[in-house]
């Protein structure tokens, strides 16, 4: 029986889903590219994949914002706007942990979702995922430049036909009634104009960083031959996420509900059903934000210090009024300074700027650093190397600015929000070279 569709907000933005299901598992199916979940159970085999999926655990289905039945925002939704989706479908229905199920294009954000929310993240399973669509010196595992300006140019120029069905699908790109129903898929989950601005958002995506970070169970599925996004992308996802499971799949297609439908259950029902789950520690992926005004020690001699502890005071003020508009979560003062933390890399950005103008208001500058990684929470502190690139990354800063890892502009790609590369620096007392950016608003 076909589901009722729902709608839940996220933000301002309306997010459709469905739930269906009776286990006790539940779980996050993070669908691809694009999506629409009525057209998910108008063809058979489809239906089929979920009817299975859904006998033992309880699914959550929805479209991302921008694709579908959801609402479509203002340009192409970023990693961090999807993640936030998540976790509203997941409030809605009052799932406090769950499986998340990311195939293809869904996979990079289900990883920033269970690295940065390990507590409600169950267990990981990423389905022809990826952590990068595009290749870079160190990674070739991704399409090279010729082959994503190919790419693009198909999808403008056959957008609303059976797009790809060839190499996506192979084992069914035969059958008329499934070309027709994948042509009507792909258009009821975007525009021309849509699946454009998305596809060239996902291949600004790469989470390499961050694999290191995902503490829950990670099972990584692929088809050995899989056209669209090589095998090696996947073994590269289980090579680099800790104690992850790789799974080839003597098999053709990308998705996961057509020729590998049954393998792709069966290793699902087996890892969820059969592993225990390890203990959460306290560690979690972060966005780590230090500020600091700038020539603090000079204004505080010349005007004295109580001029200077009601300056001070409402310093404070205003950087908290910030951090809570935006999410930010305060840590600790440091004198003349915060250490804050961000679960989205772009929010922490915005924040940044507007502390800048908030603080201008009371006569001071201060600099911001910013990195996302891997932190350790306990009592209320955070500590790792995270903060201490954050704090050599702020240290950096002019008046004004905010400087940025380039883990931080990997992970916010899509958003508008511009950087100038500042080039590779060496950071005091941590190894390697690290690039640096300035990030600016429009």
């Amino acid at each position: 029986m076909r589901p009722d569709t729902q709608y839940t907000l996220s933000e301002d933005i309306s997010i459709a889903y469905q739930v269906f299901g009776d286990g006790e598992e539940d779980l996050v199916f993070v669908p691809g590219w694009v999506s629409n979940i009525d057209l998910f159970w108008d063809e058979p085999v489809v239906a089929r994949f979920l009817t299975e999926l859904s006998s033992f655990c309880c699914v959550i289905l929805f479209d991302k914002r921008g694709t579908g039945l959801s609402d479509r925002g203002d340009g192409a939704a970023t990693l961090e706007e999807r993640m936030d989706d998540v976790r509203a479908v997941m409030d809605a229905v009052d799932s406090e942990s769950a499986t998340i199920f990311g195939y293809s294009e869904g996979g990079p954000m289900s990883v920033l979702f269970a690295a940065t929310y390990p507590e409600r993240t169950s267990a990981l399973v990423l389905a022809g995922s990826y952590a990068s669509r595009r290749a870079h010196d160190d990674y070739k595992e991704g399409l090279s430049e010729v082959d994503i300006a190919l790419l693009v140019e198909k999808v403008r120029a056959s957008w609303g036909t059976s797009l790809d069905i060839e190499q996506r699908i192979p084992s069914l790109s035969d059958n008329p009634r499934f070309r027709n129903w994948w042509a009507r898929f792909l258009r009821g989950g975007a525009s021309p104009s849509a699946a454009l601005a998305l596809l060239r958002m996902n291949l600004q995506i790469d989470v390499r960083p961050i694999l290191t970070s995902v503490q829950a169970p990670s099972l990584i599925l692929h088809a050995t031959r899989d056209q669209i996004v090589s095998c090696s992308s996947g073994r590269y996802l289980a090579k680099s996420i800790p104690n992850a499971k790789m799974v080839e799949i003597d098999a053709d297609d990308h998705v996961p509900f057509t020729e590998t439908s049954e393998r792709v259950l069966a290793e699902i029902r087996q890892f969820l059903t059969g592993q225990a789950r390890s203990q959460i520690e306290e560690r979690v992926l972060g966005t780590i934000m230090f500020t600091d005004i700038v020539g603090s020690t000079k204004i505080a001699d010349e005007i004295g210090d109580r001029a200077w502890n009601d300056t001070l005071a409402a310093h404070h003020d205003e950087v908290r009024n910030q951090l809570e508009i935006f999410g930010g979560r305060e840590i600790k003062t440091t004198g003349d300074g915060f250490l804050a933390m961000f679960d989205g890399p772009a929010r922490a950005i915005r924040c940044g700027h507007s502390i800048h103008s908030a603080i201008e208001a009371v006569g001071l500058k201060v600099r911001i650093g910013l990195h996302t990684g891997e932190c350790t929470i306990s009592d209320g502190d955070v500590s790792g190397i995270a903060v201490h690139i954050a704090a050599r990354i702020g240290g950096m800063a002019d008046a004004g600015q905010v400087l940025v890892s380039q883990t931080v502009r990997d992970l916010v790609a899509g958003s508008g929000i511009i950087f100038d590369n500042l080039g590779a620096h060496k950071l005091r007392g941590i190894e390697g070279q690290w690039s640096i950016c300035s990030a600016r608003l429009k």
